[in-house]
């Protein structure tokens, strides 16, 4: 009863594993439905905190849930009309792009882009403060990481600190900002929230669609 009960237990998490290996129904390919959306992931580039590009980033493609790509959509219809539109960085991050990151905080060694992305964090302290984790709400499907661009101009609007800067300059609400910085974070805010999204304070490019379809599934196929 035992090697029975073993084998099952072995059968369902291997069954588990695969179908997180594989992208559900559920998750589209944003450009398809936004096309004026600008996508630049950093992850597949070496423009990142790693200065390498990650596993599972085969492709500057933009996957998210249906739900979340819906309200991504309202989000820049709204903008769209003012003059100003998305950049996103980041949105589905696969669990192996996860795992990457791990590896990288855990070699202390390796310290390549610590002037630009944490000068004055200790990388031994990642983990501790927040910046790094073992899971991503990423990696369910409705998280997305972006800024606002000017759409005449083209250029992003001044948000006081880089995307993924690990420092406290990068909290949503921080007051060691000019006026114009401190309207620009406000805009994107106010905007997310309006159309279904909540924010992290951490980070003032992070945001979650309210609801989302997946709260417990972490999911691990590539971006190809």
């Amino acid at each position: 009863m035992r090697n029975r009960l073993s084998v099952i237990f072995i059968v369902l998490v291997g069954w588990l594993l695969s179908s997180q290996q594989q992208k559900p129904t559920e998750f589209v390919l944003v450009s398809k439905q936004i096309p004026s959306l600008k996508i630049e992931l950093r992850y597949y580039s070496t423009n990142n905190f790693i200065g390498d590009t990650i596993d599972g980033y085969r492709a500057n493609k933009l996957f998210l849930t249906q739900k979340a790509t819906d309200q991504l959509r309202k989000v820049q219809d709204h903008l769209n009309k003012q003059g100003y539109g998305l950049k996103v960085f980041d949105g589905y991050r696969p669990q192996i792009a996860v795992d990457h990151f791990v590896r990288w905080a855990r070699d202390f060694n390796d310290t390549l882009q610590k002037a630009d992305y944490y000068p004055e964090v200790l990388k031994q302290h990642l983990f501790k403060e927040g910046y790094i984790a073992s899971k991503s709400g990423h990696s369910r499907g409705s998280t997305v990481d972006l800024t606002i661009i000017n759409l005449s101009s083209n250029e992003e609007l001044d948000m006081g600190s880089p995307f993924d800067f690990f420092g406290p300059i990068s909290g949503l609400d921080n007051q060691n900002l000019s006026e114009e910085q401190k309207a620009n974070r406000t805009l994107l805010k106010e905007t997310m929230n309006r159309f279904g999204f909540r924010s992290y304070n951490k980070e003032w490019w992070h945001f979650t669609v309210r609801d989302e379809p997946f709260t417990e599934r972490y999911f691990n196929f590539p971006i190809e």
